[in-house]
């Protein structure tokens, strides 16, 4: 246990003490109502779904700080996928790179489960958002539908057990896109390499007040806080303790530091099988949809592995570091887009989304 975890621990005991088992509920909800929650919003497509079902399925998708930053337009047969700028995250992602990447996530997912169910179609993109129109067609299996409400990211301690050719070969496979280049990592003197630039990043970030305060404003201490606002980074998500909301902010600006992140992101690329590093060809925002969607075909085929993924996107959201990352992939003069970790380990709580009526404009 670490000094963090026992004060957090520590503190928590000594409210709940005060305050009585029904105060605690009434401040932080239950884990129960948490994951009933999320069934109903992961709850599979019935027979023929209506276009706000599939919208359902892609509001699914990975993106940054669980922002969820994206807009949805039904004119007849044609989805429009469009940036909600409200939710930007400026200090991370000051030119919006994150925010398209998660547009891309979200237009994979509504691609691939209209397919699924009998609505084909083309998807196009360019630097304001995406489109789908779709046509009536036949119903087409495909193993990335199924896993797409399984998909999370898992910040936690793998096994670090090597995944096999045979599967890495279908993980590469799945993030094969034009204008995206995927580098997979699983040699340890690499991974050590990546890692050093991590926690540099991590370092940077949590040194800076501006980022700190940007994150915090994300944070969901507790499931009512979590299901009430439907967005966010979600504590038990992460692994955290579940408290209070006024708790865990005191919490975050007395305990959360550093050197304490630093060692939980060492130990967990470092229990990791190997990283995945997304670069486009071109930095633009059609092309940072583009590596959004290779990502999410990336996460899905893990997910039907029963794999593990998380983010450790630090080294491309600190700009001086992303040479370093790029030359150690092999690919000098690109911008590094994305880093996910993969590997064996257990699952942690879904993240929180918002009503779909709440993203249909």
């Amino acid at each position: 246990m670490k000094r963090r975890d026992l004060l957090l621990g520590g503190g928590a005991i000594a409210l709940a003490s005060g305050a009585g088992l029904v105060g605690w509920r009434a401040a932080t909800g239950s884990a129960g109502d948490y994951d009933r929650y999320s069934d109903r919003l992961r709850a599979a497509l019935p027979p023929d779904p209506a276009t706000a079902d599939l919208i359902r399925y892609a509001t699914l998708a990975a993106n940054g700080h669980n922002t969820q930053p994206w807009r949805f337009r039904i004119e007849g047969g044609t989805i429009d996928i469009l940036p909600d700028l409200s939710r930007r995250t400026p200090v991370v992602d000051p030119d919006d790179h994150h925010l398209f990447v998660s547009l891309g996530c979200a237009a994979e997912n509504l691609r691939i489960a209209a397919i699924a169910t009998g609505r084909p179609g083309a998807l196009s993109s360019d630097g304001s958002g995406a489109r789908f129109v779709m046509e009536a067609g036949p119903e087409r299996a495909d193993p990335l539908f199924a896993a797409i409400p399984a998909r999370r990211c898992s910040r936690t301690l793998y096994d670090g057990r090597p995944v096999a050719n045979r599967d890495l070969e279908t993980l590469r496979r799945a993030a094969d896109t034009p204008g995206v280049r995927m580098i997979l990592l699983t040699d340890r003197p690499r991974i050590d390499q990546a890692r050093d630039l991590v926690v540099a990043g991590n370092e940077a970030q949590m040194t800076d007040p501006a980022f700190m305060a940007e994150l915090k404003r994300w944070l969901r201490f507790n499931p009512a806080d979590a299901m009430r606002t439907g967005d966010g980074l979600y504590s038990a998500s992460s692994g955290n303790p579940i408290l209070p909301a006024s708790l865990g902010g005191i919490a975050f600006d007395r305990f959360f530091g550093a050197a304490a992140e630093n060692e939980r992101y060492a130990r967990q690329i470092g229990s990791s099988s190997g990283l995945a590093v997304f670069l486009a060809e071109r930095a633009d925002p059609a092309h940072w949809m583009t590596v959004g969607r290779a990502c999410q075909r990336f996460m899905l085929a893990a997910t039907a592995l029963d794999l593990r993924c998380a983010f450790v996107n630090q080294p491309v959201e600190v700009a001086g570091l992303r040479p370093a990352l790029a030359a150690l992939v092999g690919e000098a003069g690109l911008r590094p887009d994305l880093v996910l970790r993969f590997g064996w380990g257990p699952v942690l709580p879904f993240s929180p989304r918002r009503p779909v009526a709440s993203v249909i404009v």
